[in-house]
């Protein structure tokens, strides 16, 4: 595992001169999960972050645990130590979240729980998007894709200790259990979000199913990537994969025709949502929110911000490029520009 010290991905900056949002007085923190679960993290979470809280004239200090729960509490603590007086997590799992969270708050630092809510923690709210939503998604756009008729589909769902991925199954199984013409052959969850996991998972499942298997609902592109590079391996290019967070592979795959769909939560406004709220409380104040979530392990219901997901498949993906949430160099390579052209995506 990396160390906080060596490892951890860092960028802090103390904004100054001219911002649109002012001078705001006090420091933020926030604290990234990992790179491997998703590219969106640095590719768009960061950026989107560092734009936000540069237009708010705050300082901020943001850093990457990559995955390790001890380098997370020890970045946590040299955030405090340096001034931080919010600080927003993307949780590893709710227990080391939580214990963390305690922490910061004997020291009387203000948490934010961010895209993940924190079972059991004590974070003052939670910035994400409606997450029950996202898998209400995924299971439309994995029905619209099979059409009717019996279909055997398996789950690849995301880790059992992130409480989204819990919601996520959850929206996807209230669409997809209403058609009894479907049937699920298979479900597993997969420890960590980790991609290679899922591959071997899901071949386990395509090897017992005798390669029976006409859809896949994964819980990410990450897990829908892992699916369908068993799927090539065994020559089959036509089972429909949904995904999620519209990473440059998933939407390259959808344009390959691999992939049915995915889910875009702009960063944009997610990261908005966040600063927002971590500037409230820097001012002493409560973070406006929108409605509030239940916390199933403290029986809370916490004070939320849910921004509304954007189902995305071949015919919108210009849209998602649109908002900046990929760049179109990256997206439209050489080896994808005419389909790009075909998709209607543009510089």
């Amino acid at each position: 595992m990396t160390s906080a010290t060596s490892e951890a991905t860092s960028e802090e900056s103390s904004t100054g001169g001219e911002s649109t949002g002012g001078t705001v007085d006090g420091k933020i923190g926030v604290i990234l999960p990992d790179t491997k679960s998703s590219a969106r993290w640095e590719a768009a979470d960061r950026p989107a972050l560092e734009a936000a809280f540069k237009a708010a004239g705050v300082e901020y200090d943001i850093q990457n645990a990559n995955g390790d729960k001890a380098a997370m509490q020890t970045i946590a603590d040299q955030m405090i130590t340096s001034g931080v007086t919010v600080l927003a997590i993307v949780n590893l799992d709710n227990e080391s979240g939580a214990a963390l969270e305690k922490k910061a708050a004997d020291q009387g630092v203000k948490t934010l729980d961010y895209d993940r809510l924190t079972l059991g923690g004590s974070a003052e709210a939670y910035v994400s998007f409606d997450n029950t939503k996202v898998g209400e998604l995924q299971g439309q756009g994995l029905a619209d894709c099979l059409g009717e008729g019996d279909k055997n589909i398996v789950y690849l769902n995301g880790s059992p200790t992130d409480s989204n991925a819990t919601a996520f199954a959850a929206g996807a199984h209230s669409v997809l259990d209403k058609i009894t013409s479907y049937k699920v052959v298979a479900e597993q969850a997969v420890p960590d979000w980790d991609n290679q996991q899922a591959a071997t998972i899901f071949e386990q499942m395509f090897t017992e199913q005798g390669g029976a298997i006409d859809g896949v609902l994964a819980a990410n592109d990450g897990l829908g990537n892992a699916a369908i590079s068993i799927l090539k391996k065994n020559s089959v290019t036509d089972v429909p994969v949904t995904g999620q967070d519209a990473t440059v592979q998933g939407l390259q795959n959808i344009l390959d025709g691999t992939q049915c769909m995915t889910v875009y939560k702009s960063a944009k406004k997610e990261a908005a949502a966040l600063a927002a709220a971590a500037i409230a409380l820097v001012k002493g104040e409560a973070p406006a929110t929108t409605g509030t979530v239940k916390d199933t392990t403290s029986g809370k219901d916490v004070p939320a911000v849910l921004e509304d997901p954007l189902a995305v498949t071949k015919d919108n993906i210009k849209d998602v490029v649109a908002d900046g949430g990929v760049a179109f160099a990256d997206l439209c390579t050489a080896d994808y520009a005419a389909k790009c052209t075909e998709a209607g995506i543009t510089g």
